[in-house]
């Protein structure tokens, strides 16, 4: 917890002072949670102050301050998927954008731990991009927060309020989609570069 219990407390009273301490320690990670999911930095700063603002007017109806973080990472979820569905955006990610946590992310996803040079740090930041961009925002999410937030399965549990061998089902799945997403990805770039080598063959008289 980045906040004392009492300052939630307080907050859910009406305390002005403490809602705003909330907002200040919080900030910085829904910030970053926003950017993960919508993956468009102009956009972010909207979304993150639709969360605070729906913080702001469902805080009463939080039940202990103990489940706060779950409970508020569920609104930050909920505000980029709606953002998502009226826009009609599908999140964007740049190799530029993509940190350590998510080249570790990509090695997860990937199944192998083994020690990465430079090189293929590089390729595989640019890898986990692509990767996340071609599936759904859910399963997108539900990755992001246990591979790149690092968040522990009894805190997903508490966020996405279902038990841990479901939980275990879902991440199994939304790996597998990714990697087939990937797989796929990869499948329409070979034809794009051999039909791109064709056409330039054709121009060269070749």
């Amino acid at each position: 917890m980045l906040v004392d219990f009492e300052v939630i407390r307080r907050a859910q009273s009406g305390d002005e002072a403490a809602f705003n301490e909330l907002v200040q320690a919080y900030r910085k990670r829904i910030l970053g949670t926003v950017f993960r999911l919508v993956g468009r930095p102009e956009d972010v700063e909207d979304v993150s102050q639709e969360v605070f603002l729906r913080l702001y007017y469902s805080l009463n109806q939080l039940r202990t301050a103990e489940v706060f973080e779950p409970w508020l990472y569920r609104l930050t979820i909920n505000a980029a998927y709606d953002y998502l569905r009226k826009h009609r955006r599908r999140p964007e990610t740049r190799m530029a954008d993509l940190s350590e946590e998510q080249v570790a992310a990509a090695d997860i996803l990937a199944g192998s731990r083994e020690a990465l040079d430079e090189k293929r740090k590089v390729q595989i930041r640019e890898m986990v991009g692509l990767m996340l961009d071609h599936v759904s925002d859910q399963d997108r999410s539900l990755l992001i927060l246990k591979e790149v937030q690092g968040l522990s399965l009894k805190e997903l549990e508490a966020i996405y309020q279902v038990n841990e061998n479901a939980l275990k089902v879902r991440l199994f799945r939304a790996r597998q989609r990714v990697l087939k997403a990937f797989e796929q990805y990869e499948k329409q770039e070979q034809k794009e570069k051999e039909q791109r080598v064709k056409d330039f063959s054709r121009g060269r008289g070749i």
